[in-house]
């Protein structure tokens, strides 16, 4: 740090980057464009990491019982950083499903200026002329389960639906509380929409940047966006959208942070009123 830099709001990048998982494998890419947005707007950027454990991998094996405590972890590790070194505002880099709930668990519960910046999903996979996604894979397993598919027909799907980094490419719980955070203003809107290896993704990492400087300066903490009426306008597009049944339990979980009355019930009611599309 120069002698300038004491004056500047200290801003931490919180990351979730980890090789064990598509969904987090490019994430220290994205924390440069975040960087460089930071520094433009007049902050100061420190980084830090924290864990990932990627439900794709855990299901079906006992390692699955790990995943939910993981968010706990991830929140919880997340709030020691930011508090033990009285920073000023950050910006999560999230991938997998359970750090995208725990990085706004832990904003909601700090209340302090932040964001929540998701890697992205991965783009479609091709097998001839045809895209496939991780929902082949189930139908795959399924097919060949009752004898209508051979091995290498399996294979062949298997092999194609992972091209590269990004997270689950379905409505999935990943992409769904990306969406969810988008609508209640802890994410950027459109941010999250770019898939991880989109050429704009970079772009959008600086937006994040200069954005949360901007919420520094202006005091807006993460309050401000976590209300009764954004975490309904969460589920409605959650419902709408034919999302994980996760995010009941997620939004529920941020809301109790936020110190906001929004339960079950809440979700339900956002179900009856905007079925899915």
């Amino acid at each position: 740090m120069k002698d300038a830099d004491f004056d500047k709001p200290m801003i931490g990048i919180v990351n979730t980057w980890s090789t064990v998982t598509p969904c987090n494998m490019h994430l220290d890419r994205l924390a440069k464009d975040v960087r460089a947005g930071i520094v433009a707007a007049g902050g100061y950027p420190v980084d830090f990491n924290t864990i990932v454990v990627t439900d794709g991998i855990s299901m079906g094996t006992a390692g699955m019982k790990a995943s939910l405590i993981s968010r706990e972890v991830v929140a919880d590790s997340i709030e020691l950083a930011i508090e033990g070194h009285q920073l000023d505002g950050v910006v999560c880099i999230v991938g997998c499903d359970k750090t995208i709930p725990a990085a706004a668990m832990a904003l909601a519960r700090m209340d302090i200026p932040g964001l929540v910046y998701y890697g992205g999903t991965i783009l479609p996979g091709v097998i001839g002329t045809k895209e496939v996604s991780v929902q082949e894979v189930f139908e795959a397993i399924g097919a060949h389960a009752a004898g209508s598919l051979d091995d290498a027909g399996l294979k062949a799907v298997e092999s194609a639906v992972c091209p590269g980094a990004g997270a689950c490419g379905g409505q999935f719980t990943a992409n769904t509380m990306a969406m969810a955070l988008s609508m209640m203003g802890i994410s950027p809107m459109g941010a999250n929409d770019v898939p991880a290896v989109d050429p704009a993704k970079g772009a959008e990492g600086e937006r994040c940047g200069r954005l949360i400087v901007e919420r520094v300066f202006a005091g807006d903490t993460a309050r401000k966006y976590i209300t009764r009426a954004s975490l309904k306008n969460a589920a409605i597009a959650v419902s709408a959208s034919g999302g994980s049944t996760n995010a009941v339990m997620h939004l529920t979980a941020i809301a109790a942070e936020a110190g906001v009355d929004f339960g079950v019930e809440d979700c339900h009611q956002a179900c009856v009123e905007a079925p899915v599309i």
